[in-house]
């Protein structure tokens, strides 16, 4: 910010002094309350109209709800020094480099199907306050985010908004990947607007800043333009690849998350509806899984699981062969010696692998998962009395869960995973959920005559981190 300027002027016709300085704006009334505006972190906009200054700000108030004010100034000395103040402030917004020029995906078929009302009533206003040029894409289809995204002119925009659920921002950094120029249209921010069913990305990026969670904040968190590194993960079987930001699961969470899909109209509120309802049945039927898992562990837990004795050409020749034939890999994969793996075998109740520590905006599946460490947080359940397991589903509210005895939590930096079919019934095999999608799904499992997956079940599934690799809007600095 410039040096100080000072003036006797009105604010909203009370008279007070005001001081512009610092990266704030201060003023004193009458009865010699000082109060102050942060450019930074509560002014949306600036707009000199006369010998008035208005001051679009978004204000948090005690509950940490923000709210919606205009300010306005109006300057004893006429037009001029309105026009002064005006842009000095603006001088001092646009040094703090926010985006000027967004592209917004709204998906109009998500969740509750309110993400266009969401958009006008809440989104669009914040934007506009802050003087950004919006172009608005609504999707019409699955995958046409990915589509446009793989060909759309980058230059033209400062960063990617996703007004939506989980499902826009996997196809958009999908989308990103497939282009020719991926290494640099990589680096284009991605912001998330929860208007959808999962909502993971956007709680965690907020819960982790301290921010409340809410559409305004998420909104107020891109206009400020702070940005934060983001693990993405290669999901690989055979010469079928795709990207993941969010989470694998397979076993008891991915047969609930899919299973509930009738009920997609409640928004994430259907994760709770379909527990409370049908968990007793599920406990009472509960489903185990054969299988094994292989991974390279992360430093500190490598006392988990077994050594590898003999790493098969699934995993190291696999990754090596996807590598040379695999146009547009995004970086180096992971240098891994056959002596880094362990294994755990089944049977398995739950799988989940997560990159982020929310897995929807009311479920802390990963609690110790940080955005760009290099690493997925694995969540294994092998086994656990009935008597428990309910207790234990309405723990993953606040993460709490994975304190109990029968939950192995560790970090790793490569995951493989075999699946096989339910213990009970050797015809049946299960579903394997990424990021809020069927990827694939055994014999007799829910929608199994509905779908064609993008991958077979039972023919190992590789994940593969690359650190830091896209970049999201956050709300501050990330701790």
């Amino acid at each position: 910010m410039e040096d100080r300027a000072t003036a006797n002027i009105r604010v909203d016709g009370a008279p007070a002094e005001a001081t512009l300085g610092g990266g704030k704006l201060r003023w004193r009334g009458a009865a010699g309350v000082e109060r102050a505006l942060s450019l930074e972190s509560e002014v949306l906009g600036v707009e000199a109209r006369g010998k008035e200054v208005v001051v679009r700000a978004f204000v948090a108030s005690k509950a940490q709800k923000r709210r919606r004010r205009d300010l306005v100034l109006e300057m004893a000395d006429g037009e001029g020094a309105a026009a002064a103040w005006g842009e000095r402030m603006t001088r001092g917004l646009d040094s703090l480099g926010r985006p000027k020029r967004l592209f917004v995906f709204v998906n109009p078929f998500g969740g509750r199907k309110c993400a266009r009302k969401i958009y006008d009533t809440e989104i669009r206003p914040l934007f506009e306050a802050a003087g950004v040029t919006i172009t608005v894409q609504e999707t019409e289809y699955q995958g046409h985010a990915r589509e446009v995204a793989s060909s759309m002119d980058l230059a033209k925009y400062d960063g990617i908004v996703c007004v939506s659920g989980d499902g826009v921002l996997v196809e958009v950094v999908n989308g990103i990947l497939q282009r020719t120029d991926w290494e640099e249209a990589i680096k284009m921010p991605i912001g998330v607007v929860p208007a959808g069913t999962g909502n993971g990305m956007a709680k965690s990026l907020l819960h982790v800043a301290s921010e409340t969670y809410s559409v305004s904040n998420a909104v107020f968190a891109i206009i400020r333009g702070h940005k934060q590194p983001l693990d993405v993960c290669t999901i690989l079987q055979g010469e079928t690849k795709f990207f993941s930001v969010l989470l694998m699961t397979w076993g008891l969470v991915a047969d609930i998350d899919i299973e509930s899909e009738k009920y997609r109209w409640m928004g994430s509120a259907r994760f709770d509806f379909y527990v409370g309802c049908r968990a007793v049945v599920r406990i009472m039927n509960l489903r185990k899984y054969c299988g094994t898992i292989q991974f390279v562990p992360a430093p500190g837990y490598e006392a988990y699981g077994e050594p590898v004795k003999q790493v098969k050409n699934s995993i190291i020749e696999s990754l090596e062969q996807g590598k040379s034939r695999l146009s547009s890999y995004p970086g180096p994969l992971v240098e891994l010696q056959a002596s880094d793996w362990r294994s755990i075998d089944g049977p398995f109740v739950a799988v989940w692998v997560n990159n982020v520590p929310w897995a929807a905006e009311d479920i802390m599946a990963a609690p110790e998962a940080k955005f760009s460490d290099g690493y997925m947080d694995a969540v294994i359940l092998r086994d656990c009395p009935k008597a428990d397991l309910l207790s234990l589903l309405m723990k993953m509210s606040n993460g709490s869960y994975i304190k109990s005895p029968y939950v192995t939590y560790l970090k790793v930096r490569s995951f493989q995973l075999s699946p096989g079919q339910l213990v009970e019934n050797p015809k049946r095999g299960g579903i394997i959920d990424v990021d809020g999608e069927v990827i694939a799904r055994g014999e007799g499992t829910y929608g199994k005559s509905q779908h064609q997956d993008v991958m077979a079940y039972g023919p190992p599934i590789q994940l593969t981190m690359h650190q830091a690799l896209a970049t999201v809007y956050c709300p501050n600095a990330i701790r």
